[in-house]
Formats: structure tokens, sequence, C-alpha cells
């Protein structure tokens, strides 16, 4: 029997799990047609379980030490489940669909994932993956869902001894697949020289050890039960037009644009509107590199506070274009990731404090990944949409997803009801601010002109 023993930032994140935050990676993908069983059955076994072991293996503990051993009894059919959504079989009920598990735990006795199979989700098919936060980050599990696809050795890369035969195509798939929200991850050297300097290593440890709690959710509670919502599509050329316009970036017009959005909620709530710090995950593995088959966790955090308390929607884009600078210098996410290696050694207790103190930084933790530029294809049934939604540790009660696919950004929201309470319409104010700074960077260009606002009571 295979045994490995786990590394432990992966250890750090199956040891993080508890009854109200899940170490768990969720993700929903919707396609034109129905895709039959039988079929994606065999592009599951050929393409997941046989390409990366960690599908086939489950979790144990010896010896003080977590590893990975084949499962004796696996059966892929165990990790597939056929769903049927009530009627009218839409969004609403899938969105209930995935409510429902956010805080099942994944079977330790078995490889810590599953798949529900939704038929019917709007004519086609709608499939639902579970996987544990152990098994690797958010960027290698997006470039493994989308190496399911007919085109999907792109989005993995090919063996080391062939990577020079293939780096053009490994470099151009990188830039289409996958980043997070800070830009440079497309160079993550940078971060490591920044980090070899020293100097860089201390000034970064210090912030992050000196941050306060986010003074926003210094009372929160947290609730076993979550909500998860997520948009309609929203055209990226819009985003982009804005950016060019105003000078910014993709990015900082979205997180602006969520800044809006959770000022209203604020001030709804007769509260200061405080400015919000946000966790960010930002990738450390070369993505112009083969996709290692044992996966794993290569990823640092950052630390972002969303300029709510700026009072128009021009001033929050240009203080959240001035904030994301800043971290682009910064080697902060080489530190963190070195911090959650360190608590993956160190016993469960201290584990729990550390997470605890650095998961009280922060109020919400935010990802924006890139998909295909241009629709994909599964067995020849076309990908329509997908979101997804890293999990929250601690005490954090609000998690937010941004993915671009085909020409469309897709916003998703997964929250604590105790912590927001109604995040359909914190998604539509987001896409309100989309609309006002639209309507801004337009007036840049011609000169002001009228225009209406949604009544936010």
């Amino acid at each position: 029997m295979t045994r490995e023993r786990m590394r432990p930032a992966d250890a750090a994140w199956l040891r993080m799990d508890s009854p109200t935050n899940l170490m768990v990676v969720n993700s929903v993908l919707w396609f034109e047609d129905v895709i039959p069983l039988a079929e994606l059955r065999d592009v599951l076994a050929d393409r997941l379980v046989a390409r990366f072991p960690r599908f086939r293996q489950r979790v144990t503990h010896a010896r003080g030490t977590w590893w990975w051993e084949d499962d004796p009894d696996f059966d892929l059919a165990r990790h597939l489940h056929q769903v049927k959504l009530p009627a009218p079989q839409g969004r609403r009920e899938l969105e209930a669909l995935v409510r429902s598990y956010l805080t099942e735990p994944l079977d330790r006795a078995r490889p810590l994932w599953e798949l529900y199979v939704v038929d019917r989700y709007r004519g086609g098919t709608a499939l639902f993956f579970r996987m544990h936060h152990c098994i690797a980050d958010g960027i290698a599990l997006t470039r493994v869902l989308l190496s399911l696809t007919d085109d999907g050795d792109e989005y993995v890369g090919v063996a080391p001894e062939d990577r020079s035969r293939h780096h053009g195509l490994l470099a151009g798939a990188a830039a289409m697949v996958t980043h997070e929200v800070v830009d440079i991850a497309r160079h993550p050297g940078h971060l490591f020289d920044l980090a070899a300097e020293g100097a860089s290593d201390t000034e970064a440890m210090a912030r992050l050890t000196a941050l306060p709690p986010d003074r926003a959710f210094l009372a929160r509670r947290t609730g076993r039960e979550k909500e998860v919502v997520w948009s309609d599509p929203i055209p990226l050329a819009r985003v982009k037009r804005i950016a060019h316009t105003t000078g910014t970036t993709v990015n900082d017009v979205l997180l602006a644009a969520v800044s809006g959005a959770l000022r209203a909620e604020r001030e709804r709530a007769d509260a200061r509107p405080r400015d919000v710090r946000v966790v960010v995950p930002f990738n450390l593995h070369p993505l112009d590199e083969p996709l290692p088959a044992t996966l794993g966790n290569r990823f640092g955090l950052v630390y972002l506070s969303l300029p709510l308390s700026r009072s128009t929607p021009r001033e929050r884009l240009e203080e959240m274009s001035r904030r994301m600078g800043r971290i682009k210098s910064s080697g902060d996410a080489v530190v963190s990731f070195g911090i959650l290696d360190a608590v993956g050694r160190a016993p469960y207790a201290i584990e729990r404090l550390v997470v605890g103190v650095f998961a009280a930084k922060a109020g919400g933790v935010m990802t924006n990944v890139a998909g295909p530029r241009g629709p994909v294809t599964l067995g020849g049934h076309t990908l329509r949409g997908t979101i997804g939604w890293v999990p929250m540790s601690g005490s954090i009660g609000l998690g937010l997803s941004i993915f671009s696919y085909a020409g469309s950004v897709f916003i998703g929201l997964v929250v604590d009801p105790l912590q927001v309470e109604n995040p359909r319409r914190l998604l539509e104010e987001t896409v309100d601010e989309l609309g006002l700074l639209a309507a801004t960077a337009a007036e840049e260009v011609t000169g002001p002109a009228p225009r209406a606002r949604r009544n936010r009571a």
C-alpha cells in the first residue's frame, strides 16, 4: 500500500476544520446539455483519479503525523451522487442544494472529495464539487477541474522531462487559466526575491503580527448555517472599459464595487462605514510549470483593507488601486506561507491559537480566478459558467469569489447570516456599484449626464 507523509502546510488545513467553518473548497459548474453519468464517470476515472493520487487516497494519523495512503476499498461510484432539484430547477434551487452541504463534513474514512451530479439544471447538467483544502489550494484545484475538459492537458501541463518542448503552451495556458486578486501572481519569483533579502521577511512578519483585529467585526459571532448566492454573468468587457478609462485594473474595479456594497450594508445598520480588512490567497506556484501530481498547497495570504470609508465610487476605486499597488511590493505572502507551514508542525492547541489570532485580523476572504477566455467543453458538452468558494477559517463569516470565463464575470458569496443578513442584496448592490463606476468612467470621457440609482431602502 502506497503511503506518503503529508506536508505540514497541507496538514495545517486538515486540522483547521471546525463545526462552523469547514476547510472544504466548493465549486459549481453548469453545462448547456445533459452529460450522461457513464460518460462523466469515464472522464473522472481517466483525468482525475488516475492522474492525481490524492483522489484515491485517504488520510490517516499515526505517531503524531498525518499520512496519505491508498484507500484499499476505493470505489469511484461512492464519490458520485446523482441528485434532482425541485421545480423549477433553477439557480435558487441549486443555491439551496449547495447551502445544504456547506457544513457537512467529508468522510475521513475515504478520499476527501465528493461530486454531486445535478440532472436537468436549466435543461443541462450542473456539477457540484466538494474537495478538502488539504488536497490542494484553490488555484491548483481550479486547474484540476479545468483538466477534466476536452483540452484539459493545457491546464495542468506535462511531465517535467517534456517541459522545455511545451513551455510556450504552458505559459499561454497559465496566463489564461488562473490568477489571484494580486496581479503579480504571474511573477511569484519576485516575492521570493523579496523574501531572500532578509529585511523584507522581518518587516512583513512585523506587519502581520502588529495588525489589530478587524474593527468592523469585533463583536462577530459564527454559527453553523451558511448562505450562498452567485450572480448572473457580468460582461467582462464592461469591467475592462471601466479599468481602462480610470487607469486601474479589473481587480481594482471589482473590489471597489464590493466595497461600495459593504458600505451600503453598514449604513443600513446605522453603523459607521469603517474599512473592512479581508484576507486574499496569493499563488506561489509558478503557473508556467506543470501541476504536480501530488498537488498540495503552495500559496500565501495577504491582508487587504477595503475602502468603505471613502464616500464616492470614484474615491473608493482610486484608494483601492493605491492599496493594491502597495501590496504588490510586499513580501507578506511568502511570510504567511511560512507561518502556515510552521503551524502544520505545531501541536493542535498552538495551531488553533494562531489561526484564531490571524482570522480575527480579517472580516472576510476574497479570491479572484481568471478562467479560459473562450468556451470549453467536457465530452463535447459546453461549459456555460462556473463559480467556487474557498473556505472561511476561524470566525470569518464573509467569503467572496470572482471567476471570469468566456467573456463573463461571475460573483459568488458565501456568508454567515449572523454576520451578513442579506447576501443576495449585497450581491445586487455590488452589481449596482459596477453600474455607478461605469457611469463615472463615461463621464470622464463624455462629461456629466443624469443617472438614476437603485433605491437601497
